[in-house]
């Protein structure tokens, strides 16, 4: 298996675009690519804490989405770019 970070296009390396994930309101950094067995999964999450001194909130937010890879294309095929 392999496990990278990443951005947002995924793409096979005889150029085929895969998918197009629209990972909004995460940092690249946050977001994380697992491609094993013929599925992508892309992970990402977040929290924000906000003190105003007198209350503390925290928001929380979790985005994961897999797919299986269309035939013909290798666990070793598939980049990722931001």
């Amino acid at each position: 298996s392999r496990t990278k970070r990443l951005g947002m296009m995924l793409n096979s390396c005889s150029g085929q675009n895969l998918a197009l994930i629209d990972v909004k309101g995460f940092d690249p950094r946050d977001i994380m690519v697992t491609v094993k067995d013929g599925k992508v999964t892309v992970s990402a999450e977040r929290k924000v804490e906000c003190n105003t001194g007198l209350s503390k909130t925290s928001n929380y937010k979790k985005f994961v989405k897999e797919f299986c890879l269309p035939p013909g294309v290798s666990d070793e095929e598939v980049t990722y770019s931001v």
